[in-house]
């Protein structure tokens, strides 16, 4: 758990809660009520969805909510809620009586708690494969909506002849400004900024019989979402935290 956990209030604007993530690099944030209680998420996925010019809209109509996790919650079970309720991050309360702010748990941190189980299952077992890609050429709009109607997170971005190239992630996205999905310029036109312009690189790649403990220990080191499973520089399949901790569950 983390604590000193960045929050934000029901009454505050999408407009802040977007800058906070960008500015933390965060992939979702507690909201509490008027009454400094814990009443959901905003994760980056709703973000995405909000026009940046409606600065006046408030995040509390965008709030989800989230599992009951507390500071006695045993780790695989706090990995289990994440799991279910799709989330990466999730608030964690004083107990199931204060519902007040104490930290914040992610599928990181437990996935740093669980690295030393020496899990050799090779990747290929729990691989999402094949991978939905994109090329540096596709226009970044496209990308948005495939993200927000398919709940992509993040997808590898490959040349012509399908060699690897970078990943374009949600968190690029929102951290280069352009989250602004399905908005219209004022001359009518959607965004048709390349995805080259924001992808991540290098992209960093694991073989199929990487072991989901190596997997793991390479996503914690280059503090990323998700590694490309590659043969010969092009991708197979990809692996993300949720995968990573769904294995350790199990």
């Amino acid at each position: 758990m983390s604590g000193d956990a960045v929050y934000l209030h029901e009454s505050d604007t999408v407009t802040h809660a977007r800058q906070l993530m960008r500015d933390h690099f965060l992939r979702g944030i507690p909201v509490v009520n008027d009454n400094g209680k814990v009443s959901g998420m905003i994760t980056d996925k709703d973000i995405l969805k909000v026009a940046s010019t409606k600065s006046n809209v408030t995040v509390a109509g965008f709030v989800n909510s989230v599992p009951q996790i507390t500071p006695e919650t045993d780790i695989y079970k706090a990995a289990s809620l994440l799991l279910e309720a799709k989330l990466e991050r999730c608030p964690v309360v004083k107990s199931s009586i204060e519902q007040n702010l104490v930290g914040i748990v992610s599928n990181t941190d437990l996935l740093g708690k669980m690295v030393n189980r020496d899990l050799s299952k090779p990747v290929r077992e729990i691989m999402t494969s094949p991978p939905t890609t994109c090329k540096p050429t596709d226009n970044i709009g496209e990308i948005w909506s495939a993200m927000l109607e398919n709940d992509y997170t993040g997808l590898p971005v490959v040349s012509k002849k399908g060699k690897l190239m970078g990943m374009i992630t949600r968190r690029d996205l929102i951290k280069s400004g352009f989250a602004r999905i399905g908005v219209r310029e004022k001359d009518g036109s959607t965004h048709n900024q390349p995805v080259e312009k924001v992808m991540s690189t290098p992209a960093y790649s694991i073989k199929q019989d990487t072991s989901v403990k190596e997997c793991t220990e390479k996503v914690l080191h280059y503090d990323v979402g998700r590694l490309t499973v590659d043969v010969e520089d092009k991708p197979v399949g990809i692996v993300d935290r949720s995968d990573l901790l769904r294995a350790y569950t199990e």
